[in-house]
């Protein structure tokens, strides 16, 4: 199959949005008696603006050049035949059904605004899994018992933590001597984070904690306290966050009601 060219796949996306979302509306300018729609340089302009352009003849004079430019090429497309080919043709489908799927989501959005009382309770939420406190931990993991065991008899000995965690399965942390950063006990799983809060600061878990991803032997270097960003410095995250859920949430919605077969 030959390989499409950008180039035709953005001239045949643009024919199929001009013949569907675009097709009503007054000629805004006439390229070899072909009519692009007002409509369609309607939105050019819409896009321009929002990134801040001012709304000027100049810009009505760019966007129509952008337009006449982009028929012509189009034209020329389809004279070569490209919107005959197969490969063409699906990779159009492709970018015309995510056009709509990204309109339908964008106008789902705004009928279904989160409110400020969902977020700001989200934000508490996550506040109160974070906690108070940051823990600059390090740790070591391996897939038995046995072997959590006999590191920390070796630690007992008199072993250094950093030249022990070469041992690890952890792939991210053992050639770092452990180090897991600072983080929050709500980061870790649950019995990870209740033996790292019981310990002191320098101390080490003289019993191995078991997780689902094996045995661990923790240390705690130091703590902190935690400094949550205020709530309006995440707000936009927590919109973002919120509208993702509620765009899941619909979609599984309709495939419960759909036929799939």
């Amino acid at each position: 199959m030959h390989k499409l060219s950008k180039l035709a796949a953005a001239l045949l996306v643009g024919a199929i949005m001009s013949a569907t979302a675009m097709a009503a509306g007054n000629a805004f300018v006439t390229v070899n008696g072909v009519a692009v729609s007002q409509n369609l340089a309607n939105v050019f302009m819409a896009e321009q603006k929002a990134q801040g352009a001012p709304d000027s003849p100049e810009l009505k004079n760019a966007v129509r050049e952008e337009l006449i430019r982009r028929e012509l090429l189009l034209q020329e497309a389809k004279k070569a035949g490209l919107d005959k080919k197969p490969e063409v043709a699906a990779q159009a489908d492709a970018a015309r059904q995510a056009f709509f799927v990204r309109a339908y989501i964008q106008e789902f959005v705004k009928k279904n605004p989160v409110s400020d009382a969902q977020l700001k309770a989200d934000y508490d939420k996550i506040k109160g899994q974070l906690g108070n406190t940051e823990y600059k931990t390090r740790h070591i993991l391996v897939k038995n018992e046995d072997d959590a065991k006999a590191i920390i008899a070796n630690l007992k000995k008199g072993a250094k933590f950093e030249e022990l965690a070469t041992q690890s399965v952890d792939p991210g942390s053992k050639d770092n001597g452990g180090d897991l950063g600072w983080a929050s006990a709500g980061n870790f799983v649950k019995p990870f984070s209740d033996a790292l809060t019981g310990l002191n600061k320098g101390k080490y878990t003289e019993t191995p904690v078991k997780t689902d991803f094996g045995y661990h032997v923790i240390l705690l270097e130091d703590t902190r306290p935690l400094n949550v960003p205020p709530f309006e410095e995440l707000k936009p995250r927590l919109t973002q966050q919120a509208q993702a859920q509620q765009i899941n949430k619909m979609v599984e919605g309709l495939r419960a009601k759909a036929k799939i077969e």
